[in-house]
């Protein structure tokens, strides 16, 4: 048996609970990973509150996780037991002390990366690397606006960006968040309770603008940030933590210049194993070198998930938060 957080009805954080539960043998294709620390992401709230509809109920949680592999269904050729491993892709099910997934999901875990920073680091690095190194391959030069910049996706992203050469101005709601964005490698920082964001890009970039604004809080920055881009510059909304951009009209593209807008999501691009080992390649080379390190600034039992999944929504974490099981 293994305890494992459930949720029977969308909700609040009250809605989820800590059950019991059996835990099968992997079948072909699988393995099954018990787990050392748990991930928590944006997303685990959607799926909570509804936003995204769960596949059924009662239903498990969240999708990244990393620890060690004790049994390998049958098929299963990269994987052994005893590997340390972690994964970042779905089905719900990673808040649990244990559990079966696919092992075409599941990559090992080199040496120099531990349990916990690759819980902190699957999901919001790999979202980093698509969204700097595949949506917009940044070449070095280039001014782009990162909302939520210390963020467990943010910090990250302001790290890789400075190591690209890059110009990251990073929105933050407070000058503590500010500081810990400009530390990560931010060039500039924007405090939007106290700054219009859009003249302080214009100041910034002498009226150039950016090249790419990533937007992961949706419906709340959607005009402001279409202007804070160059003319034929790319939009790309990757979240909803103010809620779904809706009722667009496509013909503001056309007046605010001729605007590119994108829609990813890391299931978009780590669609088959061979993309997905690819991408952690790179981004386990950004954190064995040292030019990316993982913020792990809040620790949460996993019985307490409701706990942190409300910190998460009220904005009162910066950088990565974890589950210990």
């Amino acid at each position: 048996m293994a305890q494992r957080i459930e949720f029977s009805q969308t909700g609040g954080p009250e809605v989820l609970q800590l059950v019991e539960t059996s835990v099968a043998a992997p079948g072909a294709g699988e393995v099954r990973v018990r787990h050392h620390a748990v991930g928590l992401n944006f997303i685990d709230i959607y799926f909570r509150t509804g936003l995204y509809p769960a596949p059924s109920l009662p239903s498990g949680l969240g999708t990244e996780a990393a620890g060690v592999v004790e049994a390998v269904g049958e098929g299963v050729e990269h994987l052994a037991v005893g590997d340390r491993v972690a994964y970042a892709q779905g089905p719900l099910g990673a808040y649990a002390e244990e559990r079966v997934i696919a092992a075409d999901h599941v990559v090992a875990l080199p040496d120099g990366v531990t349990f916990e920073t690759a819980a902190a680091a699957m999901l919001k690095g790999l979202t980093v690397q698509y969204l700097l190194r595949q949506t917009y391959p940044l070449q070095g030069g280039e001014t782009i606006l990162f909302h939520a910049a210390a963020g467990g996706v943010g910090s990250i992203a302001c790290q890789w960006a400075r190591a690209l050469g890059v110009k990251l101005i990073g929105t933050v709601s407070s000058p503590e968040k500010a500081a810990l964005a400009e530390r990560n490698g931010a060039w500039a920082t924007i405090d939007y309770t106290r700054e219009d964001v859009v003249e302080r890009v214009r100041e910034l970039t002498a009226g150039e603008m950016c090249d790419v604004v990533y937007d992961s809080v949706g419906k709340y920055t959607w005009e402001t940030s279409l202007d804070c881009l160059r003319k034929r510059g790319l939009m790309v909304s990757f979240g909803n933590a103010s809620g779904p951009v809706e009722g667009v009209n496509i013909g503001i593209l056309n007046q605010k210049g001729a605007l590119y807008v994108t829609r990813p999501s890391l299931n978009g691009y780590a669609d088959t194993r061979e993309r997905l080992e690819s991408m952690c390649i790179d981004l386990f080379a950004m954190l064995e070198s040292g030019e990316v390190t993982i913020d792990i600034g809040q620790r949460f039992p996993l019985a307490d998930a409701g706990k942190a999944q409300q910190a998460l929504a009220d904005r009162q974490t910066t950088g990565s938060t974890i589950l210990l099981p």
